[in-house]
C-alpha cells in the first residue's frame, strides 16, 4: 500500500469564480490520485475533509462530490470515508490510497547516470490556462486549442495507468509534475544525487502552447518548464528501454547535481513555491 495527502485552500489552490464545484472536485482528487501513480501504484480509495463556511449553497457541495466521484472512477478509485468542518473560507484535505500489487514502490531516489528522463503527459497546460484565466481571456469564445488549456488547468487529467506501466518497465524513479517540471525532476535529481538534463527541442506537443504565447505575449517554454498542477509524470528508465505510446524521452541522467536544460543551468525559477 501506498498513501499520501494534500491540502487544497481556496484562493492559493483554486478560485470559485474561476472554477466551478465539479472542477475543484476533479482537481483535488486528481492532484492526490496523482500521486499514488507515481510511486507506480493503483490508485483504490480516497479520504476527504472538506471545511466550509456555513452560508455555502447544499448545491455547490454535491456539486463538488459529483467531481470528486466522477475523478475518482476515471482513476479507478472510490471514495471511502471523511469528515466534515465549518471554516471561513473552503479547505479540502485528501489521503490517497494505492496498492502496489506485490511490487516495491518507485521512490525519487533511483535514478543512475545513464538512464533516460521520459514524461506521460503534456507539462505546461494548465499554467497556460491559467495565465489565459488571469488575463481575463476566459470568458471569450476561444479557439478550441486555447479552450483546452483552460480545461486542463480547471480539470488536470493525470495519466493514471502510466504509474504501474513504469514500474512494470522497471522505472528508476518517478514524479508527478504538480510544481513544475523543472522543480520536481530536481527533486529526483536531488534525492538521487545525479544531474538530469532536459532538452526542451523534445518536449511533447508544444503547439497549444504556442498559440497561447502568441495570444498573451507569455513565453511557452516558461509554462512547460516551470508550470504546475498539471499532474502529468515524469520517470527514469535505464538506457535502452522501449518505451510505449504515451511516454516522450525528454532528457537524461548523468554524473552531478541538479536540473540542466539544454546542457544549461536554467537562470530562472524552477516552480512554485508557497512560500516564495
Amino acid at each position: 500500500m501506498v498513501a499520501t495527502t494534500d491540502l487544497l485552500v481556496e484562493g492559493r489552490h483554486f478560485r470559485r469564480d474561476w472554477s466551478g464545484p465539479a472542477d475543484i472536485g476533479v482537481k483535488a482528487a486528481a492532484q492526490n490520485l496523482a500521486d499514488v501513480a507515481a510511486m507506480g501504484a493503483v490508485p483504490t480509495a480516497l479520504l476527504v475533509g472538506l471545511a466550509t463556511p456555513g452560508d455555502l449553497a447544499v448545491d455547490w457541495a454535491l456539486d463538488l462530490v459529483r467531481g470528486l466521484v466522477a475523478e475518482c472512477e476515471r482513476g479507478g478509485a472510490a471514495i471511502a470515508g471523511g469528515d466534515v468542518t465549518s471554516a471561513d473560507t473552503v479547505m479540502l484535505g485528501i489521503t490517497a490510497l494505492g496498492d502496489l500489487e506485490g511490487r516495491p514502490p518507485v521512490t525519487r531516489a533511483g535514478v543512475r547516470p545513464g538512464d533516460l528522463l521520459a514524461v506521460a503527459g503534456r507539462p505546461g497546460r494548465s499554467a497556460a490556462g491559467l495565465a489565459l484565466l488571469a488575463a481575463g481571456r476566459a470568458d471569450e469564445k476561444l479557439p478550441a486549442e486555447l479552450a483546452g488549456l483552460v480545461a486542463a488547468h480547471r480539470r488536470p487529467q493525470p495519466p493514471y495507468p502510466a504509474g504501474p506501466e513504469a514500474a512494470r518497465l522497471g522505472a528508476t524513479a518517478m514524479i508527478d509534475i504538480s510544481d513544475g517540471l523543472l522543480q520536481d525532476v530536481g527533486h529526483v535529481a536531488a534525492a538521487s544525487g545525479v544531474s538530469i538534463d532536459i532538452d526542451t527541442a523534445r518536449l511533447p506537443d508544444p503547439g497549444p502552447l504556442y498559440a497561447a504565447a502568441g495570444t498573451l505575449g507569455a513565453d511557452w517554454l516558461d509554462w512547460a518548464l516551470t508550470g504546475g498542477e498539471d499532474h502529468a509524470l515524469a520517470a527514469t528508465f535505464p538506457p535502452g528501454t522501449a518505451l510505449p505510446e504515451g511516454w516522450t524521452v525528454v532528457g537524461a541522467a548523468a554524473r552531478g547535481s541538479g536540473v540542466l536544460v539544454n546542457s544549461r543551468p536554467h537562470p530562472g525559477i524552477g516552480g512554485w513555491n508557497h512560500f516564495r
